[in-house]
């Protein structure tokens, strides 16, 4: 699966200062029966969002026409729980392609890379001066730049780096999954099998 080239992204973002989301709470365990990646969207933070009626909940944010955008602000501990790679797929699906939090869970970290959503880790003083600005002003948009691996909070001009695989870096650059890379680097794997008597 190719996935979009990622470099630099400003946009606006949603706010989610819940601690703790699990993977369960990202897309629950009932949703998991497509064997698509397409779909899950529509069904991201499905019992926060909708009561069950199916009738949208006023109070969560992604319900909340003053916040938009391509980046989802969490709170600490994100996509903690089982190892699901539906919750990546979830919350690209919906049109997130970043997610900003002071820690995130490993194994949804490396489904986040693989799927093409950038996880992107801040220190706890950051992250709340994002949650302030947000909430002081909704329009308030991030930048965040893959190449030199940071994140500006535009408001202020206030930034931070970010650590990221320099492979997954590469990857998410060119728009690449992992068959993607191993076919552009086709030629020089021949080449090296030439020289090897392969």
């Amino acid at each position: 699966m190719a996935i979009e080239k990622f470099n630099i992204l400003t946009s606006a973002c949603v706010p989610l200062p819940t601690e703790n989301v699990d993977t369960d709470q990202i897309i629950p365990a009932r949703f998991l029966k497509a064997t698509t990646r397409d779909g899950f969207g529509e069904n991201l933070f499905r019992d926060w969002r909708y009561n069950k009626d199916n009738t949208p909940k006023p109070g969560f944010v992604l319900n909340n026409p003053l916040y938009k955008g391509d980046i989802l602000v969490a709170g600490k501990n994100f996509g903690s729980g089982s190892s699901r790679e539906h919750a990546a797929w979830a919350i690209y699906d919906y049109g997130f392609k970043a997610v900003v939090s002071s820690f995130f869970a490993d194994i949804f970290k490396a489904n986040a890379l693989n799927n093409g959503l950038l996880p992107v880790q801040i220190s706890p003083g950051f992250l709340k001066q994002i949650f302030s600005a947000v909430e002081e002003n909704p329009s308030t948009q991030l930048q965040i730049n893959l190449e030199k691996q940071t994140i500006t909070l535009l408001s202020t001009g206030k930034y931070e780096k970010f650590e990221i695989n320099p492979y997954k870096k590469s990857c998410l650059l060119n728009g690449y999954d992992d068959i993607d890379y191993l076919l552009s680097r086709k030629e020089k794997i021949m080449a090296f099998e030439k020289q090897n008597g392969k």
